[in-house]
């Protein structure tokens, strides 16, 4: 699953073709991905402005003026092309996107913007998904901790969240209530900068190791952003463009090589149904 650094390397991508443009029309190629599309998708949305276009979590949100908001995910192997009319086709991103990288039978949703700008959804094995939400329907995100990349994001609200947890450290960062939009590459790489084992209780990790693990999460966040996140294997940018972080991974991925730091093979273990890199000399 991409994660927050790719979802929001994506969002960029999309926010000077859709953030203040109008829909002029919405196209669904089939009736579901994960799940059916929300009831009147279409219409609910053509013709809508795109008021602005953030990141939840690991969620794309297209905020309307009809008070509504899609919500987007991309599941495993979701992307996003664009195709600008005003660009040659040699030259157009999005094109190069898809005569590479998509097969156009798995061209599921497109959405037309009043300035000609076609963005499609492409997404073979259909894990991502789309919702729309009302005012009605409340806060989808309510439940949700903070964004590690906010200012509500620190030492003293991981020290919080962890007081009294049995889980391992590793599984409490994945918590999306305990922090938004964390995954297992993110959560490897975050405690090995730490050296805070995985295995330790989160209950047991001390203000002061609480502080520093919030700045290695950020700082590996805002360096897996910087780098336009990591290509594992269907992910990449709107542009077509691969993602480059995975070359810097320093022990996610890295089972039986050197530790950077200390030069113990890095290991791995399984933690709830997922691979867990790390060093056992460098974290405890």
């Amino acid at each position: 699953m991409p994660e927050l650094p790719e979802v929001e390397t994506v969002r960029r991508g999309l926010q000077p073709y859709l953030e203040g443009e109008e829909l002029s029309k919405v196209t669904l190629n089939r009736a579901d991905l994960r799940f059916p599309f929300p009831e009147r998708m279409a219409d609910r949305l053509e013709g809508a402005r795109i008021i602005s276009l953030s990141r939840r979590a690991k969620f794309l949100v297209a905020e309307t003026d009809r008070n509504e908001k899609l919500v987007m995910h991309l599941g495993m192997s979701g992307r996003f092309t664009i195709h600008d009319p005003d660009i040659p086709v040699q030259q157009n991103p999005g094109e190069f996107a898809h005569a590479h990288a998509t097969n156009p039978k798995h061209d599921h949703v497109e959405f037309l913007t009043g300035k000609g700008v076609r963005i499609v959804f492409n997404d073979p094995r259909r894990f991502g998904y789309m919702q729309m939400f009302g005012e009605a329907d409340g806060d989808p995100f309510a439940e949700v901790g903070p964004e590690p990349l906010s200012n509500t994001f620190s030492g003293e609200s991981l020290y919080e969240a962890f007081r009294g947890k049995k889980s391992p450290v590793k599984s409490a960062l994945l918590d999306q209530h305990v922090v938004a939009g964390l995954g297992n590459i993110y959560v490897c790489e975050a405690l090995f900068m730490a050296g805070i084992s995985p295995h330790r209780l989160a209950g047991n990790v001390s203000r002061k190791k609480c502080d520093v693990l919030a700045q290695c999460v950020r700082e590996v966040l805002e360096r897996a952003i910087q780098a336009g996140g990591s290509t594992l294997k269907d992910y990449a940018h709107t542009d077509g463009a691969l993602g480059y972080f995975q070359h810097s991974f320093r022990v996610y991925g890295r089972e039986g090589e050197a530790c950077s730091a200390c030069t113990k093979p890095v290991l791995r273990k399984v933690q709830s149904g997922r691979s867990t890199f790390f060093c056992s000399h460098c974290q405890r």
